[in-house]
């Protein structure tokens, strides 16, 4: 599944906050916070939504402790990162790595800019 810039920056900074745990939960808030200690500020109601959204689509697992609700990645970065290739490997080069890898080998100065 390819997603959204936001979305992309809601999964890393999940990704980053359970690297050394886990079995951390992360809330709306710990997502919020995170994205603006990189400088990224972003209203908590946009967040909330856009998270509820990757729950919908079965990104995120939203999960209740106590009165409040948690979240986690349902897949790992490799795993994201290994479906965004072979969808955009689908979608422009008829499934073909090959020819995907020669095309960003070929293009890679204009990529990199």
């Amino acid at each position: 599944m390819v997603c959204g810039s936001l979305e992309i920056d809601i999964l890393n900074s999940l990704w980053k906050l359970t690297s050394y745990d886990e079995d951390k939960d992360i809330s709306i808030q710990d997502v919020v916070d995170d994205l603006s200690s990189n400088g990224t500020q972003r209203a908590y109601t946009t967040i909330k939504t856009v998270m509820d959204r990757l729950t919908v689509k079965s990104v995120l697992v939203r999960y209740k402790s106590g009165k409040k609700f948690f979240y986690k990645a349902a897949m790992t970065k490799e795993e994201m990162a290994m479906d965004a290739i072979k969808s955009i490997s689908k979608d422009y080069f008829n499934g073909s790595i090959t020819d995907m890898i020669k095309f960003i080998d070929k293009n890679t100065q204009d990529i990199l800019v």
